[in-house]
């Protein structure tokens, strides 16, 4: 029995080619149907508009920003609220009296006051034939007034800057302010997102098939006439930033102290689960003082004291300079440059250990460890930590740090930079270089900003940057277990331990100076606090500081109750398991 062999006739290949043509216009249709549900949503809802008399398309509008939460659940930060203008032309209003009353009747269904008595001055200007006699008002309120029928009065939508968390994470998200003539973001997230946040209206209908490209193009959204718009996720976690902030305002009470701040970072990753600093202010409100609008955390630098020795130490170590168990004959004093410099409390300890040097946290001790391992191989170390060079967070106006003083050779001023004083570095840059004394050595690119989501459907994840290594593993895991001994043993004199968490810790107390003389206070200081934990595999490092507290001399004092509920708040926020 023979058999055939049936090739495609030209009837099946067109039947083929016509299916894959309805295919791919079937495709076209649904990325257009995408395109003008989602993607240009809010255009065509401001298009149907039509009722109202000033055109939507010209009213402010703005992307959103959002925290995230432990679970991942977007909470809005920053977004645009929506409501109403009404207004009049008193050059034709006919009856402004059964007006005015019949808007104030309105306002009072709903508990809201309307001014009649500015309403009837503005009624009067005879010479204007345009004044606004209530704004923001809730869509409830105009459709009460629609179904008046009033011939007299002009509505139309309007938008705003809404922030809904109020003055949380302030200095973080910014604040919109007039720039001349235009509305737009000035401080924050605000200003460095601002490019991606602006919104421009576009009235213009363009080709189909043109649009389609555009939206799937990533080289098109970079161009000038098609800008990367979009919104911003942040790393910002609301419940830790708000549980941090109120920390704040508690212990800055306690104290009376002129400002406090505090971050709480992945040391691993450099995300920014929050960062506050007080006093703040709500961004949606008129701001009164400009000084609390830029983030100190960021824009100001300090001499942060003697949380600055686990950095040396940390140095040392890794030379290969000084052990743990390295001694030196602490005599309370020594003369540099024929100047003094002592220990806190100015008295001598004999022969003492390096581990000591923490425990007791001894000015004379870290000036040992930096004389061990020398001035050029210090200096070194104290660059690559990042300490004279900015992060490059993602937020604006950033400062670098001020240490000029390692270049000028000197041996007082190394000295005193050993121990946190002469050098001055912003919060997030120390908070950056600690980072890396728990994460293996590596010093990371913090940031606050998760991810951007861009209006045409693609987004950009903002991942890990290591800037460099700076310690051996070994020695991240030796400083931290140093730093395990003074919290297990000294800090609170043992009493702030947690038997099941190891957490490495140490506090700093520095000087002020006096802006006018250029010379230190001799009560006024500058306290810090820095931990992480779980020691030896952290998921967190929490920075604090406090400036000027009244009344106390030692960080210890200030600081050690707020950093330990922070680390239980953590611990059982987010449920890390004990790893002792």
């Amino acid at each position: 029995m023979s058999s055939k062999h049936t090739s495609s006739t030209p009837h099946t290949s067109r039947i083929r080619l016509l299916a894959i043509l309805i295919i791919l216009f079937c495709g076209l249709l649904i990325v257009r149907l995408f395109f003008l549900q989602v993607v240009k949503n809010q255009y065509y809802n401001d298009m149907a508009d039509r009722q109202y008399l000033r055109p939507a398309l010209n009213i402010f509008n703005r992307g959103d920003i959002f925290f995230t939460t432990k679970a991942g659940t977007l909470v809005s930060a920053a977004t645009t609220k929506q409501g109403y203008i009404i207004a009049i032309n008193p050059k034709i209003i006919k009856n402004a009296t059964s007006t005015g009353e019949k808007l104030s009747s309105v306002f009072g269904q709903f508990d809201q006051v309307f001014d009649l008595e500015q309403f009837y001055l503005k009624a009067n200007k005879k010479d204007d034939s345009y004044e606004e006699v209530a704004n923001r008002v809730d869509e409830k309120i105009i459709d009460e007034i629609l179904a008046l029928n009033l011939k007299d009065i002009l509505i139309s939508k309007e938008r705003w800057r809404y922030y809904p968390a109020g003055s949380a994470a302030s200095h973080v998200i910014g604040f919109m302010g007039y720039k001349g003539d235009l509305y737009t973001g000035r401080y924050g997230l605000e200003s460095f997102y601002n490019d991606i946040l602006s919104r421009v209206n576009k009235q213009t209908f363009v080709n189909f098939f043109a649009e389609i490209y555009r939206g799937l193009s990533k080289n098109a959204t970079s161009s000038n006439s098609e800008r990367a718009e979009g919104d911003i996720v942040l790393t910002i976690e609301p419940t830790v930033e708000n549980y941090l902030e109120t920390t704040l305002i508690g212990t800055k009470e306690k104290y009376s102290a002129d400002s406090i701040g505090g971050i709480v970072i992945d040391p691993s990753t450099g995300e920014i689960i929050a960062m506050a600093s007080l006093p703040n202010f709500n961004p949606g409100e008129k701001q009164m003082d400009i000084n609390t609008l830029s983030n100190p955390m960021v824009e100001d630098v300090y001499e942060m004291g003697s949380i600055v020795k686990a950095l040396t130490m940390a140095a040392a170590l890794d030379s290969g300079a000084v052990t743990a168990e390295t001694t030196y004959d602490d005599k309370g004093s020594l003369i540099l440059n024929n100047r003094t410099i002592s220990n806190y409390d100015g008295r001598a300890r004999g022969v003492v250990s390096m581990q000591e040097v923490l425990n007791q946290s001894l000015n004379l001790g870290a000036t040992f460890a930096m004389q061990q391992m020398g001035k050029d191989k210090f200096r070194r170390y104290f660059l690559d930590f990042g300490l004279g060079e900015k992060t490059n967070i993602d937020l604006p106006n950033e400062s670098t740090g001020l240490v000029g003083t390692l270049n000028n050779n000197q041996d007082i001023e190394f000295a005193t930079a050993s121990f946190g004083q002469g050098i001055s570095v912003s919060p997030i840059a120390i908070t950056s270089a600690l980072s890396a004394l728990g994460n293996g050595g590596f010093l990371n690119s913090p940031h606050v900003v998760k991810e951007i989501r861009y209006q045409n459907g693609l987004r950009t994840e903002i991942k890990p940057a290591v800037r460099r290594q700076v310690l051996k593993k070994t020695t991240s895991e030796e400083i931290t277990r140093m730093l395990v001994v003074v919290v297990d043993t000294k800090l609170a004199n043992g009493k702030a331990k947690l038997p099941h968490m190891s957490v490495a810790a140490k506090t700093g107390t520095a000087q002020m100076v006096d802006s006018s003389t250029k010379k230190y206070y001799d009560d006024r200081y500058l306290h810090s606090f820095f931990g992480y934990f779980p020691a030896y595999n952290p998921k967190f490092l929490v920075f604090l500081y406090i400036k000027y507290p009244k009344n106390v001399r030692y960080a210890s004092e200030t600081l050690t109750e707020p950093f330990m509920n922070m680390t239980k708040f953590l611990i059982n926020y987010f449920s890390i398991p004990p790893d002792r």
